[in-house]
């Protein structure tokens, strides 16, 4: 156990490092912080390093587990009614609490919190309900994603434009580090009663399919509220000048982010023991090795969200703040893109999806191979996001070709290429980019003097954009090698060939 906490530990610190390592840099040259951020980020960083660590673990050891578990006696079921009911009441059970839900409900304005919450965790629950369908009766993923997002892109026109950004960056924070590694896991275990050949396909796209719920919750939401009503209400730097003031900062946060964390996880533990005690009976090894990690998660993870929400927020809002205010801000744009390249590796959702993949296509997609493609994305994502704030640029000019690209591409690729790239655009928008990218854009909107709700807001669904077109462009690298490979023959192939012929390559 000591061993695979260092090895988690010692892969947390590789992948902060880098984005540390960035902010100090630009500390020293152009853009100075205060004392108070500096060491709330220096802080912040620790934690962040610890937690994902330990938060990792728990998720091999506990969550993993827990959703292949569920997903197998869900899959067992005979009749549909009781497994459409478990699947809606299981994403809604899981969304209800997810921490990244409440940063969002707070800042939709005119939407009462408690009504936001449960719209999007019963959009997720709906969703989760059709990718069941979906793997039971072998519906293509490529066409149900085209439905959807034809559905959003129209309701889009008939919003208030003060809820669109809002409503597209629902779907990134839903899909947050309890609900991703749960819900992976469901998929896992839904995937066995698929009737189609694609079982590795159908094990992905739920988080996919579990983010489009979101968006048109949040859409309608904005069609029976007022936006007038409401408004963004901007976070202060703490002061602080001494190491105690700054150990008290963090130990008054710790007990607040401890009890989201709990309600996050006490759903899951307790739809878990009714599983057992009702379905499961899996022997009392496995079940403290579950409570073990399910410990090690709540720990992990409160470390986590304490040391992101605490030290890296005012440190990514006085950098944006600091980068727009040069005379040559345009060089917000590359380091921003340096940003994003480095700090989705920081995501734990990323660590587990990539995971996943590496082992559900048995190494023909490899984790570096996904982590290239991701950051890849990322940096794209951040330079479009800081152009829009610079400039004004409304986010449909961005939303509609992009997803117009995404969706034709779903039409040319292995479908486990687009279950994958539509998963990935849902976990690279996680935490981080809660806590650290988007305060780095509300910073930069302040100082150019645009609006908070329709130019900062809207980074997270332009980070949980670039992915789908940057995994789905690798799936056609990998489709020119297996059909390069096989060049002097006149054959057709399946999902399952293509990887083999791939990991031979």
């Amino acid at each position: 156990m000591n061993q695979k906490l260092k090895e988690k530990t010692i892969e947390s610190l590789t992948a902060v490092l880098p984005i540390t390592g960035i902010v100090i840099l630009l500390c020293v040259t152009i853009t100075p912080l205060p004392l108070a951020p500096l060491m709330l980020f220096l802080a912040g960083a620790a934690l962040l390093i610890i937690g994902m660590g330990i938060f990792t673990l728990g998720v091999d050891m506990a969550m993993m587990p827990i959703g292949e578990y569920v997903g197998n006696k869900i899959a067992q079921s005979r009749y549909l009614i009781i497994i459409v009911l478990g699947c809606f009441l299981i994403g809604t059970i899981v969304t209800v609490a997810e921490p990244d839900l409440q940063v969002l409900a707070s800042q939709t304005p005119a939407v009462p919190d408690l009504i936001l919450i449960l719209s999007v965790a019963m959009g997720v629950g709906a969703f989760l309900v059709v990718a069941f369908l979906r793997s039971l009766f072998g519906w293509q993923i490529k066409n149900i994603l085209l439905i959807c997002y034809a559905l959003l892109f129209v309701l889009a026109f008939f919003i208030p434009k003060e809820f669109l950004a809002v409503a597209f960056d629902s779907g990134g924070v839903t899909t947050g580090p309890i609900t991703v590694p749960f819900i992976m896991a469901l998929g896992t275990g839904l995937s066995s009663i698929g009737k189609g050949e694609d079982n590795d396909s159908n094990s992905f796209g739920l988080l996919a399919l579990c983010s489009i719920g979101p968006i048109i919750s949040v859409m309608i939401l904005g069609t029976l509220y007022s936006s007038s009503a409401g408004s963004y209400v901007p976070f202060t730097i703490p002061s602080i000048e001494t190491t105690r003031e700054l150990s008290a900062t963090f130990a008054q946060k710790l007990p607040v982010y401890a009890k989201e964390v709990f309600t996050a996880l006490l759903p899951i533990v307790l739809f878990f023991f009714v599983f057992q005690i009702f379905w499961l009976k899996i022997n009392k090894r496995k079940i403290i090795k579950i409570l073990v990690g399910i410990v090690y998660s709540f720990v992990g993870l409160t470390l986590f969200l304490t040391g992101v929400n605490v030290g890296f927020m005012p440190a990514g809002k006085y950098i944006g703040q600091e980068l727009a205010s040069l005379p040559y801000n345009w060089v917000m744009i590359p380091i921003s893109m340096v940003i994003g390249y480095y700090i989705v590796k920081a995501e734990p959702a990323v660590q587990v999806l990539n995971k996943q993949v590496e082992e559900v296509t048995g190494g023909a997609i490899s984790e570096h191979t996904m982590m290239r493609g991701l950051s890849i994305g990322m940096a794209l994502s951040l330079a479009l996001s800081i152009m829009r704030v610079f400039y004004g640029i409304p986010l449909l000019a961005f939303l509609l070709p992009g997803y117009a690209i995404a969706l034709g591409l779903s039409f040319v690729v292995p479908p486990i290429f687009t279950s994958i790239a539509f998963d990935s655009g849902g976990v690279a928008s996680g935490t981080m980019t809660a806590a650290f990218l988007l305060p780095l854009a509300m910073g930069a909107c302040e100082v150019t003097g645009g609006n908070i709700l329709t130019d900062a807001f809207g980074i997270i669904a332009m980070v949980a954009m670039a992915p789908l077109i940057i995994i789905q462009m690798i799936g056609l690298l990998y489709q020119w090698k297996t059909r390069h490979v096989i060049s002097d023959e006149v054959m057709v192939i399946d999902e399952d060939e293509i990887i083999e012929l791939v990991q031979e390559a």
